[in-house]
């Protein structure tokens, strides 16, 4: 074993951490939590990433790194040529075949619907698709559907209406999920982005929209987390069709 890898103290010979200058990887995480570590790539050099990356493929994970900028994510590409990077998303795959040891898994179950509110908003749509693809969940892409056009959303209802969970993704004064949330039964998983005029603040005015919505099944993460939202409606989608 590597002497950088720590092991269970439960007896399990496995390695539970990887751990590196910088950084010490998760490699227990899917067995406690369902899924692998992710990356957070804002903040973090190359090299760092790298190390990170290399560790999480030599353990046989399907590997995601989000906000990885075009410049990090060229580097990594070098380093692992048979990844995917989705720039709008600034998320970053790496698939498990790539891996050393992959251990074997049984596909997840589940069905989310992506709904976004206006073109603008795509980039944090794509992160959370993403990370739902990552997940091993069923995707449905609704766009530019928001309520400025109020025609639109109801005549896509029968896209979207028996999915097992809905995240809704809009910025400007942020009433999408209010109106999805009065259409399904279902959890509705509000994300404000930072997309708007002066006094949206950043996603703030559509963050407080979100969180006063008078719909019942309206839940809300932070401001441009799309990765928080997808996981989320993932666990959500996954749990209801997992053996009892």
């Amino acid at each position: 074993m590597d002497p950088h890898q720590v092991a269970s103290r439960t007896g399990d010979s496995r390695p539970t951490n990887s751990s590196l200058p910088t950084a010490s990887v998760d490699l227990d995480r899917r067995r406690r939590c369902g899924f692998p570590e992710v990356v957070f790539g804002e903040g973090k050099t190359g090299e760092q990433l790298r190390e990170i990356v290399a560790a999480l493929v030599a353990h046989g994970e399907d590997v995601l790194a989000t906000r990885v900028a075009v410049e990090q994510a060229a580097g990594l590409l070098a380093a692992f040529p048979q990844a995917r990077y989705n720039a709008p998303a600034r998320t970053f795959r790496v698939p498990k075949h790539m891996a050393t040891t992959s251990p074997s898994s049984s596909p997840s179950a589940g069905w989310v619907a992506v709904i976004s509110a206006g073109t603008s908003d795509l980039p944090v749509a794509e992160e959370v698709r993403e990370t739902l693809d990552w997940m091993g969940v069923r995707v449905t892409m609704i766009h530019d559907v928001g309520v400025a056009g109020p025609h639109r959303l109801p005549a896509r209802l029968a896209e979207f209406k028996d999915a097992d969970a809905v995240v809704v993704v809009a910025g400007m004064e942020g009433a999408l999920p209010s109106v999805v949330g009065g259409y399904v039964a279902c959890p509705v998983i509000g994300v404000p982005t930072s997309v708007g005029y002066g006094a949206n603040f950043g996603g703030v005015a559509a963050l407080l929209s979100m969180l006063n919505s008078c719909a019942a099944n309206v839940a809300v993460v932070n401001i441009d987390a799309g990765f928080k939202a997808a996981y989320l409606a993932g666990l959500i989608a996954t749990r209801r069709h997992c053996d009892p």
